[in-house]
């Protein structure tokens, strides 16, 4: 499991709880890469891992989602991983519906969609952006998603390890979609609950991102 992690002092330890609560019939690694924090999540992390319950890396100064996972990737072991954000929007409860296609053979790459499941009500505009990148997505990569922008994005080691990835913040969730379609593997998606943050309790992701989501698909789709 990948962590990346940047100012989530409140919610760390809960998220590595609600993980290891959970019963996936595999022995479960948590990887936690803190993106230069400054609100004590270090502290916490040096307890979780004092206490065996995670493995955590830490860099230096933000970098962004994108390159906290690339390091978290490379800390990894397992044969399946899994991007977990730290801020207990995404319940690990749903993590063995994602699994299941992969352990039957259905699949090598599996998202959990917000929109084919139960989810607390999102901002307008949000679900708005949400639906249009996802609809850019399909039409450039020719798939059908309801949800690419998923934070619940689950793959095994040798398609995560074998796709490139150079995004540093929020053009990770487009290019690792775009990696992994240009590879001919074909996204499983499964329904999955959401509790969205509210921006006062830290939600962080603007409507200005956008434009780095279609830029970083264009990219992928014609110039790499």
């Amino acid at each position: 499991m990948l962590i990346p992690c940047y100012n989530e002092r409140t919610t760390l330890a809960e998220i590595v709880r609600r993980v290891r609560a959970v019963d996936m019939g595999l022995e479960v690694e948590i990887v936690i890469v803190d993106d230069g924090s400054t609100d004590g999540s270090r502290e916490v992390l040096d307890a979780l891992e004092r206490d065996g319950a995670a493995r955590a890396f830490y860099l230096e100064r933000n970098q962004g989602k994108g390159v906290a996972v690339q390091r978290a990737r490379r800390e990894a072991t397992g044969d399946i991983m899994v991007v977990q954000d730290a801020d207990l929007e995404y319940d690990p409860e749903e993590l063995p519906r994602l699994l299941r296609p992969i352990l039957t053979g259905r699949s090598k790459v599996v998202y959990g969609s917000r929109f084919l499941g139960e989810h607390k009500a999102m901002y307008f505009w949000h679900s708005v952006g949400n639906r249009f990148v996802t609809l850019f997505t399909n039409i450039l990569y020719d798939t059908t998603l309801t949800d690419m922008e998923t934070g619940y994005k689950m793959a095994t080691a040798d398609v995560m390890r074998r796709i490139k990835l150079t995004s540093p913040r929020w053009g990770f969730d487009p290019e690792i979609t775009a990696r992994i379609l240009r590879t001919g593997a074909r996204i499983y998606e499964v329904p999955i609950s959401f509790t969205g943050r509210e921006f006062y309790e830290g939600k962080k992701i603007s409507w200005r991102d956008a434009f780095i989501v279609i830029a970083t698909l264009l990219r992928c789709r014609f110039f790499a």
